[in-house]
């Protein structure tokens, strides 16, 4: 009995400690310990689960303030229908509200944090018929500069971001380059058969032999049809031709 009283406690120092408190229905979680530098704004998360409707008009919302010395606890913020800043204390004009009911959001955010900050913050959520239960809690530490910690995950953040942009860009400009390629190759395609042409030289057959045949005299024997003899005969050589017979006469008798 003892050993699984223990494991029971055990159980529920678990659930404690990772901010999921399970009592009537509601479940309230919470990121349960959060570190923050000094002047700087910090949001506190808290978000619900109920196993009733959510009612906007009836769900309340309550922060409260423990600090790490022995104190007596300090109202941060209350919503009901609307947010209710602290009107006074060391939290007046430094809280406002960043939670969304309907989305089973109850944060809240701290301006300017300073050292006095330094405690537990409560965080409680009544959704009638769910009004009795445990509440989430978060441990603020208010430092000087970040932790190493907190350091190497905005560095790995704001790595992952350019890296992101840059692998876009690449993208980008890689598809651009292949429509880019595409659009060259479709018009290669397109000028293709204009960039056909005949060869000036050359001609149609049947030019071809007209041309051949008006260059050339052909003699044809009327007795069998036969093709007895072919000359061709050049303007240049008909000037170089002698005088005819007939002038040859006219010279006789004229002598």
């Amino acid at each position: 009995m003892c050993v699984k009283g223990l494991y029971f406690l055990a159980v529920l120092c678990g659930l404690a400690a990772s901010g999921v408190l399970r009592v009537s229905g509601m479940r309230i979680y919470t990121s349960g310990e959060m570190e923050a530098v000094n002047g700087t704004d910090v949001r506190l998360k808290c978000t619900f689960q109920s196993s009733s409707p959510i009612n906007p008009n009836s769900i309340s919302i309550s922060w409260t303030f423990r600090p790490l010395k022995q104190g007596r606890e300090e109202s941060v913020f209350h919503y009901q229908q609307r947010p209710y800043p602290p009107p006074e204390g060391i939290f007046r004009k430094r809280v406002s509200w960043a939670g969304d009911i309907m989305g089973r959001d109850a944060s809240i955010i701290i301006q300017q944090v300073k050292f006095t900050y330094n405690g537990t913050y409560i965080c409680q959520v009544k959704n009638p018929p769910d009004v009795h239960g445990a509440v989430g809690t978060i441990q603020l530490r208010v430092v000087t500069t970040a932790s190493f910690s907190e350091l190497l995950l905005l560095a790995l953040a704001i790595g992952g971001g350019i890296a992101a942009v840059v692998i876009l860009l690449l993208v980008i400009v890689s598809c651009r380059r292949c429509k880019k390629r595409r659009q060259r190759q479709h018009e290669d395609n397109e000028e293709a058969p204009r960039k056909e042409r005949k060869d000036p030289t050359a001609c149609h057959p049947s030019r071809a032999v007209h041309l051949y045949m008006s260059e050339t005299s052909v003699e044809i024997d009327s007795s069998d049809g036969m093709i007895s003899e072919a000359s061709t005969k050049s303007a240049s050589s008909s000037e170089d031709e002698g005088p005819s017979s007939d002038d040859e006469d006219e010279d006789d008798d004229s002598d």
